[in-house]
């Protein structure tokens, strides 16, 4: 008697967005794709890039810090300009997804669940420790590749701040201001802006003292 040839199994069949699927999605990924079947997750950054899926953990207390002191002044100024400022939102190019750490669009993003990038005036990143390359090479390659008018790099090395501005310039950016901790950055384009980078970090975490230990005579 002749056997049944075999027959894989089929990938199983989600109901609903699920971060399983990356274990038996062996296709290229798009955007999209991201989009229709992984979870929103306000944990890591889930971005797409060349059809690979890229997850990225949250970033130390010094990043966050950085980002929300810096978007909140950012933000004022943008607005006076009448440009949108976002925090690590959807942005998509073609078949890829980024997820910028700060984003200033020429348009709301209000409703919406994505944005594509011709709508981005200004990409920012906070470099971090364990994403130096990424956030010094690699984004600033993908993002003027595509034509993003200006990027902003956040450097918070030695937690000693620094800010720098790039212009798009003949298909690559070129620096057009900086400043570190106890300067001013100051830009004039897209908007202008100015702070003290080193307004940008808190105070040092104290170190953690050791719990006592108890003994028999405070019992």
């Amino acid at each position: 008697m002749a056997q049944a040839a075999f027959a894989p199994e089929p990938a199983p069949q989600h109901t609903e967005p699920s971060f399983d699927v990356l274990r038996w999605h062996d296709e290229p990924w798009t955007a999209q794709l991201a989009l229709d079947l992984l979870p929103e997750t306000n944990g890591p950054k889930v971005e797409v890039l060349s059809g690979s899926v890229i997850v990225t953990p949250h970033a130390g207390y010094d990043h966050q810090d950085a980002e929300l002191d810096l978007a909140y002044h950012l933000k004022q100024a943008a607005r006076r300009a009448k440009l949108w400022l976002y925090l690590e939102t959807n942005v998509v190019s073609g078949e890829d997804l980024f997820i910028p750490d700060i984003v200033i669009l020429d348009a709301p993003g209000g409703g919406r669940t994505t944005m594509g990038i011709g709508h981005a005036v200004l990409l920012g990143e906070i470099v971090s420790p364990g994403n130096r390359r990424k956030d010094i090479i690699d984004r600033p390659r993908e993002y003027a590749a595509v034509g993003v008018p200006f990027f902003l790099r956040v450097d918070l090395r030695n937690r000693v701040p620094t800010i720098a501005l790039y212009e798009l310039i003949e298909g690559e950016y070129r620096p057009v201001a900086a400043a570190a901790a106890g300067t001013r950055f100051v830009m004039r384009e897209p908007f202008e802006f100015s702070i003290d980078p080193g307004d940008l970090l808190g105070e040092e975490a104290a170190p953690t003292e050791p719990v006592p230990e108890s003994t028999d005579e405070e019992a």
